[in-house]
C-alpha cells in the first residue's frame, strides 16, 4: 500500500455511480466540500446496459486523477475507492486500467470462499480492501466466525481498512427493506450488527455502518448514526450529500470522552473516578486509544472551542 489508512479517515462514505460525469470535479475540485471518502460504484448503481458507458467514464476519470496528481495535494482529496461488479471486472481493472489515483477496492459479496480469488486480484497491487458483508451467510454466526478467523491469519489483513456491512442486500435476503420510521437496529439488522461487532471487532477489525436509505428523514438518520457509534462502528455508507454533515457530526468525539481518554492513557492509578464515572486503565485502554485516534481524524465536538481536523497524512 502507498500509505497507511486509518478507518477513521472514511467518515461518511458516499456511493456514486461510475456513469456520473462530474466525478473528477467532486474528487479534484471540492464540489462536495464535506466529502472524505467516495466509492465509484460499478455494481448495483449501474444497470447492465450502462456497463460500457461506466467503464469508459471510469477510464477517463482515472486518467484525470493521474494527470492531476503532481499538482494536487493528495491529502486534500477524498479517499477514492472503486466497487467492481464482480471478480472478473476487478481482474480487468487491475490488468488494463491505471489505478494509481485510487486508494482501494470495495469488494462486493465477500465470503470466505471467494477470499483467495480476491486476494489473487488485489494482492500484487497497492490497493486497500474494504470487503462488503452482504450475503446470506452473514446471518450465520458460525460462518462469520470462520471468516473472521481466516482473515485474522491471512496476509490481506493489513490491507483491510474496514469491513462494510451491506444493509440493503442483507435486508433483501429476508425480503425486508429499511423501515421508514424506525432505525435498522429496531429490526433484524440490530442482531446482525451486534453479532458482527462481537465476531470481528473482538479480533481487531473495524466495521462501517449500513446506509440509511430514508434520504429526507434526517431525524431518523441522526438516531441511527448515534446507534452506529454506540456499537463501535467507524463510519457509515451514504447515498446523498445531505447526509454527510450529520454523519460527520456524530463521528466527532465528545469533550468528556476525549478528556477521559487522556486521563486513562496517562494515569498511573489502577482505578480512579472521572466526571462521575469509573475509569480503569487496564480495561479502558483500548477504548481510550480508539477515542484519541478518532479525534485525530474526526475532530472533537463543539464543546471545545477549537475543533481540529487532522490532515490525512
Amino acid at each position: 500500500m502507498k500509505k497507511t489508512l486509518s478507518p477513521f479517515m472514511l467518515g461518511a462514505t458516499l456511493y456514486m455511480p461510475a456513469t456520473r460525469d462530474d466525478l473528477a470535479e467532486i474528487i479534484l475540485h471540492g464540489k462536495i466540500p464535506e466529502l472524505r471518502s467516495l466509492v465509484v460504484c460499478l455494481e448495483d448503481a449501474v444497470s447492465e446496459e450502462d456497463i460500457g458507458l461506466a467503464m469508459s467514464n471510469l477510464h477517463h476519470l482515472l486518467a484525470e486523477l493521474i494527470q492531476a496528481s503532481p499538482a494536487t495535494d493528495a491529502a486534500a482529496r477524498p479517499l477514492v475507492f472503486i466497487r467492481p461488479r464482480n471478480e472478473a471486472m476487478a481482474r480487468e481493472l487491475v490488468a488494463h486500467y491505471v489505478l494509481e489515483g485510487v486508494d482501494g477496492f470495495v469488494l462486493p459479496k465477500f465470503t470466505r470462499e471467494n477470499l483467495p480469488a480476491w486476494w489473487n486480484i488485489v494482492g500484487g497491487t497497492h490497493l486497500a480492501m474494504m470487503p462488503t458483508l452482504e450475503t446470506r451467510d452473514v446471518y450465520d454466526v458460525v460462518q462469520m466466525t470462520a471468516l473472521a478467523e481466516a482473515l485474522e491469519q491471512h496476509p490481506c489483513r493489513e490491507r483491510i481498512i474496514a469491513l462494510r456491512i451491506g444493509g440493503n442486500d442483507l435486508m433483501s435476503v429476508i425480503a425486508l427493506r429499511h423501515p421508514r420510521n424506525l432505525t435498522l437496529y429496531d429490526g433484524p439488522m440490530g442482531y446482525v450488527v451486534k453479532m458482527l461487532v462481537a465476531v470481528f471487532a473482538s479480533r481487531g477489525f473495524s466495521l462501517t455502518a449500513p446506509v440509511c436509505e430514508q434520504i429526507d428523514n434526517t431525524e431518523l438518520l441522526t438516531q441511527e448514526v448515534a446507534l452506529d457509534m454506540a456499537h463501535g462502528l467507524v463510519g457509515k455508507t451514504a447515498i446523498h450529500p445531505a447526509h454527510l454533515e450529520i454523519i460527520h457530526r456524530a463521528l466527532m468525539v465528545e469533550k468528556d470522552d476525549y478528556e477521559d481518554a487522556l486521563r486513562i492513557l496517562n494515569s498511573t492509578q489502577a482505578v480512579f473516578k472521572s466526571q462521575g464515572a469509573m475509569c480503569e486503565p487496564a480495561t479502558h485502554r483500548s477504548w481510550a486509544s480508539a477515542v484519541l485516534e478518532r479525534s485525530k481524524y474526526c475532530g472533537i465536538a463543539k464543546q471545545f472551542e477549537n475543533v481540529i481536523f487532522a490532515s490525512r497524512q
